[in-house]
């Protein structure tokens, strides 16, 4: 029996990637072995059509690959969800191909056998009943993007043995820890798939058919930019950090201190609890204990589930003290469609009304949207406008939801953020003012929330929680266009 490696902090899939004649089915079998994991080759989930067309000497084209990167893809997610390790070659030579495979799944580790143009031409040359020609090879060579630095690719070379490269890689493989935002949990279903993380609670994923829809964030890499956090127990700002509630004056941490405001809440940087868990849904939990500027108690849970049209959220919040408290929620994805700025995206917002602000962003009055440069009501292009900026009179379907629409430039593909139960405004910035220049304009961030912002202070939309009472802000997610 081969040996094997302790592997309870290993990734829980290693994807091997290289051209033709870079040793990926010896080095993966090696490697699979020496870990006492499952082996599988991309090859095998060719077609028999694509196999005769690569055997005659025609290169695949993007299209020709779609499926069969669809399909080990699949494969993937479900070795994920039965809990099973595998390694998993395939050529993946263009960046796109890899981030089919890579986006969404934070449990994979990328492997990538790099050789020289001589070395794979004589591997090929003396490489006898495969399907795949040696003239292939230039072709291969041509579309290659070698994987960057952000894919944190483990790069071996092939010049050494198979078993030399497998030592290096088993030294080299990286070992799970806590990491910035803790555990994380990836939700398939179907085409769809979701990572939710520890640190706040926040969905740091969201895809479909491997295609991005939220500007998200590794679980490996800190949270910036409030990207998919929970802002509880009130969304947006607090001025000055100070309010007056039930006969008291009340002051919260300066955590905006640039702008003399507590932002976003407190349970941010918090570690949520994992209280439930399926395939396609996970539950955490947290306990907001009473604490300088909010003395009060909170039950605070929220439920993320994936169904055939999209992604569901739910905030349950229950007053567990034995006074009332103030409260306000909201939530903070980043959406695209994969444009390299927003600006090209058309925006739809169904709103009749706008919060006028000052420098700190804190509301100063409220006016019609209608024919300015905040009506979004049809839709547009956002072009080179700034938002940062509050929506409310919020126009509902018969089902009781508004819907704000972020359509690729085609209009042939985009994704709807549906505003259910306990929303009354949504908060709509573009990313001008993000503290990291490179990921301003990426995406829209677009945030249901239960009240606009500096609600403590101006009372506008504030729930009040009765010990014992409970409330619910539901929002999610309907991609359309990707079939």
């Amino acid at each position: 029996m081969a040996a094997t490696t302790a592997t309870g902090d290993l990734p829980r899939l290693v994807l091997v990637v290289g051209v033709a004649g870079s040793g990926k089915t010896t080095v993966g079998r090696l490697l699979a072995g020496r870990l006492g994991w499952e082996y599988r080759d991309a090859d095998t989930f060719h077609s028999e059509a694509a196999r005769a067309r690569m055997a005659a000497g025609h290169a695949l084209t993007d299209s020709d690959r779609r499926p069969w990167l669809a399909a080990i893809g699949a494969w993937m997610d479900e070795a994920i969800a039965d809990g099973r390790r595998a390694v998993v070659t395939c050529s993946a030579l263009k960046r796109a191909y890899r981030d089919t495979l890579l986006a969404g799944r934070p449990e994979v580790a990328l492997v990538y056998l790099r050789g020289s143009r001589e070395l794979l031409s004589a591997r090929l040359a003396g490489r006898q009943g495969h399907f795949f020609p040696a003239d292939l090879l230039e072709s291969q060579l041509a579309d290659l993007q070698e994987p960057e630095p952000d894919e944190h690719p483990l790069v071996a070379e092939i010049d050494r043995p198979p078993e030399s490269i497998v030592a290096t890689l088993l030294a080299r493989l990286p070992r799970a820890s806590p990491g910035p935002t803790g555990a994380s949990w990836r939700l398939v279903h179907g085409a769809q798939s979701a990572v939710v993380v520890q640190l706040g609670g926040a969905l740091s994923a969201y895809a479909v058919d491997g295609r991005p829809l939220l500007d998200g964030f590794s679980p490996g890499s800190a949270v910036t930019g409030g990207r998919g956090q929970l802002l509880v127990p009130w969304p947006n700002r607090v001025g000055d950090g100070r309010y007056d509630f039930g006969g008291r004056s009340l002051q919260l941490p300066l955590t905006e201190v640039e702008k003399s405001t507590a932002i976003h809440g407190l349970l941010r940087w918090t570690l949520w609890e994992p209280l439930a868990r399926a395939d396609d849904a996970v539950t955490l939990g947290t306990t907001l204990c009473p604490q300088p500027g909010y003395p009060f108690l909170l039950d605070v849970r929220v439920a993320y589930r994936l169904r055939p049209e999209g992604l569901g959220v739910a905030v349950h919040t229950t007053c567990t003290g034995t006074e009332p408290a103030p409260y306000g929620v909201g939530q903070h994805p980043y959406l695209t469609v994969g444009t390299d700025l927003v600006d090209s995206a058309v925006l739809t917002v169904p709103a009749r009304y706008v919060l006028r602000t000052d420098e700190r962003g804190l509301p100063t009055g409220r006016e019609p949207v209608d024919g300015g440069p905040y009506d979004f009501r049809a839709a547009r292009p956002i072009g080179d406008r700034r938002l940062d900026t509050a929506f409310t009179g919020l126009d509902r379907g018969p089902d009781g939801r508004a819907v704000v629409r972020l359509a690729h430039p085609s209009g042939l593909r985009g994704v709807d953020l549906w505003l259910g139960e306990g929303t009354r405004c949504v908060q709509v910035y573009t990313g001008d003012t993000l503290a990291e220049p490179e990921r301003r304009r990426r995406g829209v961030a677009v945030e249901p929330m239960s009240c606009p912002p500096d609600a403590f202070r101006s009372g506008t939309d504030l729930v009040v929680l009765e010990p014992g009472e409970t409330h619910v802000l539901r929002w999610g997610l309907s991609p359309w266009g990707y079939a």
